[in-house]
């Protein structure tokens, strides 16, 4: 009984025991479940909060990226135009090529899978189509096809410049050979319709639009104003969903200079005619409105074509007028007369004797020509005399003298703010010896650029009013002040008069109907230790005398052969550019000898029509 006793419940506890372990098994595959099945959550919980919260940075701007746009706005780069409104530069439209080397590659990596997928597909073909496309666009933009090939063959780049600046029907051409990878943007291109006769005034930009000379480039934030832009955000298929930002920018400015066109024009003619005449180095001239310190005229020759520049060399970009000094020689004598005359060491008809034509000033020798005896201040003028000018220079004191030389701007800029304007050369020193300021009397010793000279002419012409020299039109006045006086002015004026009279040194200079008063400068240029062979030629003068309107300089640079001196070089250039200028402006005449003479004559050929 016990043994059968003992076999239920051993039979009992193996059942038991069976039943107890297949429920353990169950039970830990549903925790290893549950706790990965957690695990995850709780993983993807911690990163989203990580992304969202911690560093949600990265994602945001890759998102950004694919939808977020900034447009930027056109902008033309604004006009240059003279003082009556004609275009000096302008903004034309064009086109610049550029290429998508990954989109190349991927357009030649899906015709070889079409190919694999399609028999039917002419690899060949295709190939040597693009070939003909490929060798069109080599020609038509003067390259070699192989270096084009090789300039987009890196598929890591998205972006390269072929050409910037093509013309719109180049552009046509190339948009039709439709090959992949090639594409057109609109940009601009500047045109300068006067060419190289406004070129040393105007400058130029580069291949960016960006002004690197002449106005270009001292103006080019007025005239390139700043781009406005709007910040988009748009969908899948690049519609605009919302606009996000707007900035505005600053609208181009036009740029209206003081130079009259005309004028302008003619001036850089006749320029160009004497230099290549007289076989000079280079030439330059400036004409200057008295009243109002306005520069009408400034050009150089030789020039260059700012509409294409390729193998226009430095010198010829160089404005020669703002950046060249020279030693005027005689044409800065009427100086020493006025510092006599300011002073009182001296009156008009003060006799200066001038014989034997030389004299020792410190172990040096300054003379004349010739001996020309006691002179009076106008002969000291007409004659041109070293040792009346001299003389009279050394009868001031120096400061009174070195101050007339600043009051009249020939130690300073002129004030017009050209790009690569020079202040001439002069050496400050604390002792002057008699020889030094005797040779400053007569234009040595001191180096002044065209420009310099045509404002000290422009302050005699007014009276002895001194402006700053403007290029930038202007509705305002400028400031200005007495350096001069008006009675010593007028009187230098009737002195200079008689140089370009019968038996004065520059007889060529005069004007038809005009009276003209002016002052040659003929200077040998320095070498080192002393001075060279070749000579600079200067007229300057202002005109008409009764009511002086425009002061011009004329300056030629090394000519060669017999004709040297300004008499023959620089003052015929100065009388064509002076009359047809006066006559632009509408200045009555006020020689009235000539112009009845005139008058009379052309009534006379009236009647002489009428009778025929």
């Amino acid at each position: 009984m016990s043994r059968l006793s003992n076999n239920a419940n051993n039979k009992y506890n193996t059942k038991q025991a069976k039943v107890n372990s297949a429920p353990s098994l169950l039970h830990w595959r549903f925790v290893v479940v549950v706790t990965a099945i957690l695990m995850v959550f709780v993983g993807l919980g911690i990163r989203a909060a990580y992304i969202q919260v911690v560093s949600p940075d990265l994602l945001i701007q890759q998102g950004d990226n694919r939808t977020l746009r900034t447009r930027v706005n056109p902008l033309h780069r604004g006009l240059i135009v003279d003082r009556n409104g004609q275009q000096l530069a302008v903004s034309v439209p064009v086109r610049a090529i550029w290429a998508d080397p990954k989109a190349i590659a991927q357009s030649i990596q899906e015709e070889h899978k079409k190919a694999q997928e399609d028999p039917t597909f002419d690899l060949q073909g295709k190939q040597n189509e693009n070939t003909k496309r490929w060798q069109a666009l080599a020609e038509v933009l003067g390259q070699n096809l192989d270096a084009l090939k090789e300039k987009v063959s890196n598929p890591e780049k998205r972006f390269i410049y072929l050409q910037r600046q093509v013309s719109p029907a180049m552009a046509e051409y190339i948009e039709e050979l439709k090959i992949a990878g090639i594409y057109l943007r609109d940009e601009s291109r500047r045109y300068y319709p006067s060419g190289e006769v406004s070129a040393h005034v105007v400058g130029f930009t580069n291949v960016d639009d960006t002004g690197i000379e002449g106005v270009e480039k001292l103006y080019n934030k007025l005239l390139a104003g700043t781009q406005g832009s709007r910040k988009i955000r748009r969908d899948g298929k690049g519609r605009m969903v919302e606009l996000i930002e707007f900035e505005e920018g600053e609208k181009p400015q036009n740029i209206q200079l003081t130079i009259d066109q005309r004028i302008q024009a003619l001036a850089y003619k006749e320029l160009k005619q004497a230099v290549q005449y007289y076989k000079a180095t280079s030439g330059s001239a400036v004409v200057v409105a008295v009243n109002t310190g306005e520069i009408l005229a400034l050009v150089n020759s030789p020039s260059y074509n700012p509409n294409n520049r390729a193998g226009v060399s430095t010198h010829r970009i160089r404005n020669r007028a703002v950046t060249d000094a020279y030693e005027p020689g005689s044409s800065i004598k009427p100086l020493a007369v006025l510092s006599a005359l300011e002073f009182g060491s001296a009156k008009v008809d003060t006799l200066i004797d001038t014989s034997p034509g030389w004299m020792h000033l410190g172990g040096n020798i300054v003379r004349d020509s010739r001996n020309y005896g006691e002179i009076d201040l106008t002969d000291i003028i007409r004659k041109s005399s070293n040792m009346g000018t001299s003389k009279l220079a050394l009868s001031v004191p120096k400061e009174f003298l070195l101050d007339m030389y600043y009051n009249v701007g020939l130690m300073s800029d002129s004030g017009a703010n050209l790009l690569g304007e020079s202040s001439g050369i002069f050496n400050h020193r604390a002792r002057w010896s008699d020889f030094e300021l005797s040779t400053l009397s007569f234009g040595y010793g001191i180096s002044v650029t065209a420009l310099q000279l045509a404002r000290m002419y422009s302050i005699l012409g007014d009276g002895g009013i001194r402006r700053p020299l403007s290029i930038i039109k202007r509705d305002m006045p400028v400031q200005s002040e007495r350096v001069i006086s008006a009675q010593a002015t007028q009187q230098i004026l009737q002195m200079m008069e008689t140089v370009t009279e019968q038996n004065g040194s520059a007889e060529k200079a005069q004007v038809p109907g005009y009276r003209v008063a002016g002052k040659t400068g003929t200077s040998r240029k320095a070498i080192a230790n002393g001075y060279g062979d070749e000579y600079v030629n200067i007229f300057a003068g202002v005109a008409p005398v009764s009511d002086p309107q425009l002061a011009v300089v004329i300056l030629i640079n090394e000519p060669k052969g017999e004709l040297y001196y300004a008499g023959h070089t620089a003052a015929p250039v100065f009388s064509k550019i002076m009359a047809a200028s006066l006559q632009m402006l509408n200045v009555p005449p006020d020689d009235k000898t000539v112009s009845s003479l005139a008058g009379t004559s052309v009534i006379t050929s009236i009647g002489a029509e009428n009778a025929g």
